[in-house]
């Protein structure tokens, strides 16, 4: 069965993505705004390209730290290795390959 996530596009309509498509592992680094101050980040994530995965981290910050997307700088997203990261999700969901 295909999973369907949810998308945005860069008009903020949001569109299904299907998990027939080829998902990838990426890492960003970066910072938030953490109060007063800003903390560094860095997080794996996997997604079906780089737009969905920037969405999702925003989405993190916003729903786990009620950061506006405005105040998370994602300085790099790139591309990795599923065995690379040490993340629970990026390791259950390349766990067949």
């Amino acid at each position: 069965q295909a999973l369907v996530f949810p998308a945005t596009t860069s008009r903020g309509v949001y569109i299904a993505t299907s998990g027939g498509r080829a998902m990838k592992a990426y890492r960003a680094s970066g910072t938030f705004r953490n109060g007063r101050t800003d903390q560094k980040f860095s997080m794996d994530i996997v997604a079906a390209d780089e737009d969905e995965a920037t969405h999702r981290i925003l989405s993190n910050f916003g729903s786990r730290h009620g950061t506006p997307r405005r105040f998370v700088k994602i300085e790099s997203l790139t591309e990795i290795s599923p065995s690379e990261s040490n993340e629970p999700r990026v390791i259950a969901h390349f766990r067949d390959q």
